[in-house]
């Protein structure tokens, strides 16, 4: 399943993922760091998304209140409720 995230608070804009079983395929972001997030990108390829939830849930980038990895722990989530229904 492919999903797209418009993500809040952060440079990057959006997260489009690819879901399958619960297991992270494929992560891209529109916009932000490039660098820092083709490696979070490369990094959870092939994880559950539960475990990657639980990993980059809550970070902080500087003093905003959340992350590109905060959003992207928000986008698996919202991902995961809909792959069940």
């Amino acid at each position: 399943m492919t999903y797209t995230y418009k993500t809040s608070g952060t440079c990057s804009t959006q997260i489009d993922l690819e879901l399958e079983e619960g297991v992270i395929k494929n992560v891209a972001f529109t916009g932000g760091c490039n660098g820092n997030l083709k490696g979070i990108c490369a990094l959870v390829k092939g994880m559950p998304a539960s475990e990657a939830i639980s990993k980059l849930q809550g970070i902080q980038c500087g003093w905003k209140p959340t992350s590109c990895p905060d959003q992207l722990s928000k986008a698996l989530t919202a991902a995961l409720a809909e792959e069940k229904n």
